[in-house]
């Protein structure tokens, strides 16, 4: 039941009800809560969202193993990048607050024992949290634009000689480090939190935050795999048709 496909005429609060998880993403559609028994397809024609792409995006949240479909290349980039841009707001300004809001309340509640622990966790999650955000912003700032870039010099056939010197920088080579890079610290933090922290005072608290760490990651690791399974890959493409001709 649960790797059933999410289709147009399945009503919305069915697909909520077969994965929860669905809700922040649907979130970054426009989409508000209280849509009643609409289907997919009537909620999407109501706020003109493409029908197709959402789709594709859902399900490839729903079950990773859809994320095989080729589909998804076949959308302009500014669809794509516009849901990227949505999905960076909800880890700024949703994500990131709720997850301050639990550390910060393990730690007004933490006992004396831990206060020794307490600045151990707060700077890894600063670290992190900044080390995410400066990811984000570079990627709005330099990723993105390269991408508009890219495409106008494809569908124009006018290269200016600056992009043809961005394209020999490998700017997506660097992103994939980075995601690398991000995964690993994430990891680190949790890691820290299950194997080394002493018995707490409030552990509901922390066994909440921790949760919504494995969730944050988890929703990471799909939106890196649309960044990298499919605007890079598009990126590549126009890259090497934009290489080729202009030798």
């Amino acid at each position: 039941m649960k790797h059933l496909p999410i289709y147009a005429h399945m009503k919305l609060a069915d697909a909520i009800h077969l994965n929860y998880l669905l809700l922040p993403i649907i979130g970054r559609f426009g989409i508000e809560l209280g849509f009643g028994n609409k289907t997919i397809k009537e909620v999407c024609e109501e706020k003109e969202i493409n029908l197709s792409f959402f789709l594709e995006i859902v399900n490839s949240y729903h079950n990773k193993d859809y994320f095989a479909s080729e589909e998804l290349q076949n959308y302009p980039l500014t669809l794509v990048v516009e849901y990227l841009i949505n999905t960076h707001n909800y880890y700024i300004d949703v994500k990131i607050p709720e997850l301050e809001e639990m550390l910060n309340s393990f730690l007004e509640n933490s006992s004396i024992e831990n206060k020794s622990n307490n600045k151990l966790i707060t700077n890894f999650f600063e670290e992190y949290k900044n080390e995410l955000i400066n990811h984000l912003k570079q990627e709005e700032t330099s990723l993105f634009p390269y991408t508009f870039e890219l495409d106008e010099a494809n569908k124009t056939k006018i290269v200016p000689s600056s992009t043809i010197e961005k394209i020999s920088e490998k700017l997506v080579e660097k992103e994939h480090d980075d995601h690398n890079d991000l995964e690993e610290k994430l990891f680190d933090l949790k890691n820290l939190i299950i194997k080394f922290l002493p018995p707490v005072k409030r552990k509901d608290i922390l066994e909440k935050l921790l949760i919504e760490l494995f969730r944050l990651e988890e929703d990471l690791e799909d939106h890196s795999r649309i960044e990298e399974q499919v605007l890079i890959p598009r990126i590549i493409q126009i890259e090497k048709k934009i290489i080729a001709q202009s030798v």
